[in-house]
Parts: structure tokens; C-alpha cells; sequence
């Protein structure tokens, strides 16, 4: 990769955190890595946290990604499912952003419209999209195609708009 960047997609949850590694070049994309973080549930929440934090940490270090990309909080009918989302999601910042990461934050219905075309596309749809966009990739719907889709997203923003998030200072 000469000219190109590496970006990590986070789909923040405390139950099943995706993640998700590409290579973009231009508008040649190439699947790097993926996962599901799947914390303890039976655990305490800062200890779920913790394991968040340091597995994101340690897909950072293994992955060496340039910039990072986490899914936006939507609000949900659950006050306490919102407050809990919205924790997962610092874990998911502050790794990176630790790591001297740029970040850049995307809502679900545009990372759906960036890589489907419609932001009412449904998981299936963005897996299939994943796959067609990387093939070989071969993720499944959930998680770690949503972290993905996060990471195209991003990196299609970045391509239209010439802003890179690089690493700070």
C-alpha cells in the first residue's frame, strides 16, 4: 500500500463490539481483518469496558491502522441501553484515540447509504455489500460487516473530501 490507508471500523456494543480492517487505496478497497468483541455479560460493566478498551488496543497494535472510524450512538426507547451504548462507544474512542488515531464518527442510516445506497438497508444487505466490495472477505451479517461498512464509509468520506483524520500528535 504506497498511497493508500489503513482504517479500523468499531461497531460500539457492550455484547458484541465489531471490528473491522481495511486497506484503501484510492477506490481499491482490500479486507485486512475482522471480529466480534464479546465482553462477559455476567461481568460488572467497568470490567466489560476494560475488556473492550484493551482488545480494541490490541487489534490496534496487531493491525497498525491510520485512522479510525466508530458508528454514532442512535437513541434508543431504553434510557439505560442508551447510557450503556454510549459507554461502549467511549471505550471504542479512547482506544484509538490513544494510539495518536484520527477518528471520525458516522450515524448508521449514512454508513448504510454510503456502502448500499439506501440508509434503510438492513444487515443482510450490508454484509452482502461487504462481500461484493472485498471479496473473499467472506463476513457475515452482524457486527464485524457493520464495523466494516464503517470503515468504507469512512474511507469514502475521506476519499471525496481529501480531510484524512491522521494520527495526532
Amino acid at each position: 500500500m504506497k498511497n493508500g490507508i489503513r482504517i479500523l471500523g468499531l461497531d460500539p456494543s457492550l455484547v458484541a463490539c465489531g471490528w473491522g480492517i481495511i486497506d484503501m487505496e484510492g477506490t481499491k478497497l482490500r479486507h485486512i481483518a475482522h471480529g466480534v468483541i464479546k465482553p462477559n455479560t455476567k461481568a460488572e460493566l467497568h470490567l466489560r469496558l476494560r475488556e473492550l478498551f484493551e482488545t480494541i488496543t490490541d487489534v490496534v497494535r496487531a493491525h497498525d491502522p491510520h485512522e479510525a472510524a466508530v458508528e454514532e450512538a442512535f437513541m434508543k426507547n431504553n434510557a439505560a441501553s442508551a447510557l450503556k451504548l454510549g459507554q461502549a462507544r467511549a471505550a471504542c474512542l479512547l482506544a484509538p484515540s490513544l494510539a495518536g488515531l484520527g477518528i471520525g464518527e458516522y450515524s448508521p442510516r449514512s454508513v448504510k447509504k454510503s456502502v448500499v445506497g439506501t440508509g434503510a438497508a438492513d444487515k443482510v444487505q450490508v454484509a452482502h455489500m461487504m462481500n461484493v466490495l472485498m471479496p473473499g472477505c467472506g463476513v457475515k451479517a452482524g457486527d464485524a460487516a457493520d464495523a466494516l461498512a464503517i470503515a468504507v464509509c469512512h474511507g469514502h468520506r475521506v476519499n471525496a473530501s481529501g480531510v484524512l483524520y491522521r494520527r495526532s500528535a
